[in-house]
């Protein structure tokens, strides 16, 4: 094996399927990066790494949309505007289309059109053999199924093909809380009980930043469609609460796309003491433990999005992602800041988190930002972990991609 370590920046798919034959048969370990800002994209790596920026064009042929693995979000949201359409993506306008997708894709319109591998309706893949094959719902349908939430374990992913929808206008509204989170959840969880489909909402609550999340606590709800009453009519109840201000905005869904923020050179992300989980519910003890844990320690973010509509009416074994049943995403978790961050408050997030997490259903593997293979497992349902371990068999049998949240054979 060499410990030669290298990164290739290929423009075509046939250079990617070079590079992946090249990793191979050297028994390189691989790293592949598909554009974005995960936790993968920045860190160092040994072996070969193929950064697939240079495959990011994007092609519109109707409502069906061809978009290169290398591509951004913002890109792909920004091509789609111009006709009227748009897909449910991620919340950051740099994240790459690749490792949203397979992981699953929890976007602004989950409640409206679902995960975005809900909207996933074909790829091509360069294999652990450097072949390439087109997987669909009738072409290699094994791997394409396991491609919709199994994550980056069955092969380099060149081109996903979307299914879009029709977006005009959206309608955005901004719920700045001042005074009483717990009640505010509380009323934002019981309006979400019974709204439309095509409301999703947000809630955040992030230390001092960055300009795109200001600090304290907000309401962030977005309408798929120009509806601007309608939503100030589902949102009143939250809107009316004492310490709440509400603004409503019709922006394009590209302008309502977080811009991350460029880290400064050489500096290490502080570490973070927390997790996340899709819940069935957002009942009043959980609301509480989110509510303390952000009192109890400053340098913390809670971050909650409502589920439901076209995300639960997928059936649970049609995609490899879990818990269809949740209503709730949840993540919690304190900033490990030198210096101001010390071994009591670090065990305090560590406990207060895992009386949490055991009411969760799921993790959801996009916000899961180490390799901790002993956790995969919870990743998925038993049953489609299962299925995702006989599908990497029978495409990855050497486990060359296995720089992820690995599926063990």
């Amino acid at each position: 094996m060499s410990d030669e370590a290298f990164t290739t920046r290929p423009t075509t798919v046939a250079e990617v399927a070079d590079l992946v034959r090249r990793a191979h048969q050297q028994e390189l370990p691989l790293t592949v990066v598909s554009g974005g800002h995960g936790p993968w994209s920045h860190a160092p790596s040994d072996g070969m790494r193929i950064e697939l920026a240079g495959l990011s064009a994007i092609e519109i042929d109707g409502t069906v949309v061809h978009v290169g693995g290398g591509a951004v979000w913002g890109d792909v949201a920004a091509a789609l505007a111009e006709r009227g359409l748009a897909i449910s993506s991620g919340d950051t306008a740099s994240v790459g289309v690749g490792g949203l997708t397979l992981g699953g894709g929890i976007g602004w319109m989950v409640r409206a059109w679902g995960l975005a591998v809900d909207q996933l309706v074909g790829a091509q893949v360069v294999t652990a053999r450097g072949e390439i094959v087109e997987a669909s719902a009738t072409e290699n349908a094994a791997l394409f199924w396991a491609l919709r939430g199994g994550g980056g374990n069955f092969g380099v992913v060149t081109r996903f093909d979307f299914r879009a929808h029709p977006l005009p206008a959206i309608t955005y509204g901004e719920h700045v809380i001042s005074e009483d989170a717990a009640r505010a959840l509380r009323v934002m969880r019981d309006v979400m009980r019974d709204a439309p489909r095509e409301v999703t909402v947000t809630y955040m609550d992030v230390p001092p930043m960055d300009p795109s999340a200001p600090a304290g606590a907000r309401i962030s709800a977005v309408w798929a469609s120009g509806a601007e009453g309608r939503l100030q009519e589902v949102m009143a109840p939250v809107a009316a609460l004492p310490g709440v201000s509400a603004e409503y905005t019709t922006p394009r869904y590209r302008d309502i796309l977080l811009e991350m923020p460029e880290a400064p050179e050489g500096a290490e992300p502080p570490g973070f003491i927390g997790g996340n989980g899709l819940f069935a519910h957002l009942d009043d003890d959980l609301i509480d433990a989110l509510v303390r844990f952000k009192g109890a320690h400053p340098a913390s973010v809670i971050f909650l999005r409502s589920l439901g509509g076209a995300f639960s009416e997928v059936e649970q074994g049609a995609t490899a992602f879990p818990a269809r049943a949740a209503t709730w995403f949840v993540m919690v978790g304190g900033f490990d800041i030198p210096g101001l961050v010390d071994d009591q408050a670090r065990e305090a997030m560590r406990s207060e988190w895992a009386q949490m997490e055991t009411r969760r259903l799921a993790e959801y593997g996009n916000f899961a930002v180490e390799e901790r293979p002993d956790a995969v497992r919870g990743m998925f349902t038993p049953e489609a972990y299962e299925r995702l371990r006989m599908i990497k068999r029978a495409w990855d049998p050497d486990n060359l991609f296995r720089r992820n949240h690995n599926v063990v054979m």
